[in-house]
């Protein structure tokens, strides 16, 4: 009978125990399912960040480019870092390889637009903000951009992913060519294995 009563007390002690382990694993579970749907929904944020707009409205950045997708160049806003920037442009007809020009014109009548046109292609440009410095022109609609350089411009088609011309130079692009085949930049890593004197 002690044997049965042991048993028993030991089963009702034994079966809160079991479910209190039950339920912090079943929480642990629930946890570990939130923290990974809270990663996923940053991750998919960080693809689409919000843009902060004028006044409190935020838009997405694939809003954003829809609608620069969409809109008329000719209404595009410039700002004055733009207007610089396209004070930089050169402009005329400019050669390239393999025979080809493209002839860049700036309007007179908006300041920072350009009319960009090689062999029946014509594109109405401005410019765009480049992290690395280069004179970037853009036709988002068409999918056209105009990229100048120190030593040469090139034209691309980026929706049909093409070069249109390549190694164009401006007389003051093909100096700055010439003065880099005199005085050829160090290379990145010139001297990094050097001995320390």
């Amino acid at each position: 009978m002690n044997k049965t009563l042991a048993f028993i007390t030991a089963a009702a002690l034994a079966l809160p125990l079991s479910a209190l382990a039950q339920s912090a694993s079943t929480a642990e579970k629930a946890s570990t399912k939130a923290k990974s749907a809270t990663k996923s929904s940053s991750k998919a944020a960080s693809k689409d960040k919000v843009l902060p707009v004028k006044g409190k409205q935020h838009l997405k950045a694939s809003a954003v480019k829809a609608v620069e997708e969409t809109t008329p160049v000719a209404d595009a806003v410039l700002t004055e870092g733009d207007i610089e920037v396209a004070k930089r442009v050169y402009t005329g007809k400019i050669q390239c390889e393999l025979g080809a020009d493209v002839t860049v014109t700036a309007d007179d009548a908006k300041p920072g637009f350009f009319t960009v046109s090689t062999k029946g292609a014509k594109y109405r440009m401005h410019p765009v903000e480049s992290r690395t410095g280069a004179i970037r022109l853009e036709d988002s609609g068409a999918g056209a951009m105009w990229l100048q350089l120190g030593n040469k411009s090139m034209l691309m088609n980026q929706k049909q992913g093409v070069r249109m011309a390549d190694e164009c130079q401006a007389a003051p692009q093909v100096a700055f060519a010439e003065e880099m085949k005199k005085n050829p930049p160090k290379a990145l890593f010139e001297g990094a294995d050097a001995p320390k004197k």
